[in-house]
C-alpha cells in the first residue's frame, strides 16, 4: 500500500488522524503530516477508512 496526500486539497481537519494516528498527524501548525507513505499491513484497514472519511478527498491509497 502507498498513501498520498494532495496538500492543496487538504483542510487539516484531522479526521484521518483520528482513525490512523500512526500514519497521519496534524501538528500545532495546523498542517497535516504523512508519517509514512507505506504503512504496515496492520494499518491498511484504518488507512482505507481515513481515505473514505476525508471530506476533500485529499487522501489517495494505491495497492
Amino acid at each position: 500500500m502507498r498513501v498520498e496526500v494532495d496538500y492543496d486539497l487538504c483542510e487539516s481537519n484531522a479526521l484521518c488522524m483520528g482513525v490512523a494516528p500512526e500514519v497521519f498527524e496534524v501538528r500545532d501548525d495546523d498542517f497535516l503530516y504523512l508519517l509514512t507513505e507505506e504503512p504496515p499491513a496492520a494499518f491498511h484497514d484504518r488507512v482505507r477508512q481515513a481515505e473514505k472519511l476525508c471530506p476533500k478527498r485529499a487522501i489517495t491509497v494505491a495497492d
